[in-house]
């Protein structure tokens, strides 16, 4: 796996499930942080991932704690509004761990600010604080941007 797509106590289906579908056409493997917004074979969230879930390398994780325990020693990247980097501006590894928070809150402050240096940001517009890029957008972005990086493993 060339890179890990973490989501962190995802709360809409379909961007859970439009992550899914990035993740098997990009080689990713997906990982789940508990607790969800939904049901994990919710309709929606099957509906939004189409016939993808049988491809899926999915892991879950009962807590952020407990994935920390397992991966926290890995190279991480913290996608953040807070981020002082640019998704851009940082060199990714492959088999990296690229986390995301949930729609309504993002990532916990506490994380952040223990891992600054691996906070990573996607630039918008300063005309309207505060808001962000719809989670699945900005998966998208940063995954295509790391699988560049890389030389597009396993992709043709």
């Amino acid at each position: 796996m060339p890179l890990n797509v973490v989501l962190v106590e995802p709360e809409i289906p379909q961007n859970t499930g439009n992550i899914a579908r990035t993740c098997v056409l990009t080689g990713s493997r997906l990982h789940l942080v508990r607790p969800f917004g939904f049901i994990l074979d919710e309709k929606r969230i099957k509906r939004a991932g189409l016939d993808y879930w049988p491809y899926l390398d999915l892991t879950v994780h009962d807590s952020l704690d407990k994935f920390l325990e397992q991966y926290g020693d890995k190279k991480l990247y913290l996608a953040t509004t807070k981020g002082k980097k640019y998704y851009t501006d940082v060199r990714y590894e492959e088999d990296s761990f690229i986390l995301f928070g949930k729609e309504s809150a993002g990532l916990p402050r506490w994380l952040i600010q223990q891992r600054e240096q691996d906070a990573i940001r996607i630039p918008m517009s300063e005309k309207i604080p505060d808001r962000s890029l719809n989670l699945s957008n900005s998966v998208a972005i940063i995954v295509y941007e790391a699988l560049r990086q890389l030389g597009f493993p396993s992709l043709c």
